[in-house]
């Protein structure tokens, strides 16, 4: 009996240390999957604070928070289990469907390029669709302003999470890549951590980088940031205190920094996460065609990625990443600029029809 209970005891071992190793396998895709979708992060940080743009500033987190949840939910309860769908069934479509998102992000990063080279243009164009999307959207006999701030933060919202889903549907789509050949439960568990934590690391910082201004704008006004701690508490009876009087100019040149740098830093991110979509989806592009068959731009982008990290053998490995990835950028602004017409003039006048 106590035989019969000791082999018992070393089966519940053995099950628990497979039970371990396979989480911290899965542990460990899920990381070297959430890197690879980094393009689409960076972009989805730098994209997603205009939609509290124009809101007071109690409105901004509940908003960021509503968003966070409609992001949770497009991968959670309708990309995940597509994505196992696909896995189970469908496994060939993984390529090609991994391939058309990387041609629209190339799309996307090449139309915000042309934004930046032609920006009276594309205001016109943002405009007019606005117009058409509040037309179309307006319903009959509605007696609902246009201004209503309740009205605009919905419709904020929305287009936010919709956006999201094009995103996070990428951000799946190639953690799903980078675990097609793991056991069913590792794919599940991978794609939920992988889509969670994307989602609250982007949306934390968001959340942070619409506030960001507010905490600056508060420290460079508070002149007694040891008497209120930073502002925390009301400020006692009396005069400034020493402490007061020698930290308050630290405090409010931080202030300052925060309420100036803040528009320099979302700047940046749009810069590098629309450097990001276009070479993240130019590298999608190359490689689904190297699974086809069609390895010449793979190869030659490796070829001189390699005689380029030859020359600095030091930083070898940095110097073939960034020619990896300008090249691939490279391939991917010109795919990019070239769907824009297609988009333009084939796609959208087709989806206008059907929408009417």
């Amino acid at each position: 009996m106590a035989t019969g209970f000791l082999a018992l005891l070393d089966d519940i071992a053995g099950l628990a240390k497979v039970a371990a190793a396979s989480l911290d396998d899965a542990a460990g895709q899920a990381a070297r999957a959430g890197s690879k979708a980094v393009g689409v992060v960076i972009d989805d940080t730098a994209v997603t604070p205009r939609y509290v743009t124009g809101f007071s500033p109690a409105r901004e987190l509940p908003i960021v928070w509503k968003i966070a949840l409609g992001s949770l939910r497009n991968k959670l309860l309708f990309l995940l289990p597509g994505a196992l769908f696909l896995s189970l069934f469908a496994p060939w479509a993984i390529t090609p469907l991994l391939m058309l998102g990387g041609a629209y992000l190339c799309f996307e990063g090449a139309e915000k390029v042309a934004e930046a080279i032609r920006p009276h243009r594309a205001e016109a164009q943002e405009s007019a669709s606005h117009q058409s999307a509040n037309q179309g959207s307006a319903k009959p006999g509605s007696t609902q302003p246009a201004g209503d701030p309740k009205a605009l933060e919905d419709r904020k919202v929305r287009s936010a999470i919709q956006t999201d889903f094009i995103l996070s549907a990428e951000i799946m789509a190639l953690t799903l890549a980078s675990v097609a050949q793991a056991s069913f439960l590792t794919q599940v568990i991978v794609l939920a951590v992988v889509g969670t934590g994307i989602t609250l690391f982007v949306y934390g910082i968001v959340a942070l980088i619409v506030k960001a201004d507010d905490v600056g704008v508060a420290l460079a006004r508070e002149p007694r940031p040891t008497s209120t701690l930073l502002g925390l508490r009301a400020p006692p009876p009396g005069p400034p205190t020493d402490g007061d009087r020698r930290l308050a100019p630290v405090t409010q040149g931080h202030g300052r920094v925060l309420v100036r740098g803040m528009p320099v830093l979302l700047r940046g991110l749009a810069v590098v996460g629309t450097a990001a979509m276009i070479w993240v989806g130019g590298g999608i592009v190359v490689h689904g065609l190297e699974s086809y068959g069609l390895a010449g731009l793979g190869h030659a982008i490796a070829h001189a990625a390699d005689a380029a990290g030859e020359r600095l053998p030091v930083f070898a490995g940095a110097v073939s990443w960034i020619v990896t990835a300008a090249l691939s950028g490279v391939l991917g602004l010109l795919l990019g600029a070239a769907l824009i017409p297609l988009a333009q003039y084939v796609v959208t006048p087709a989806l206008r029809s059907l929408k009417a």
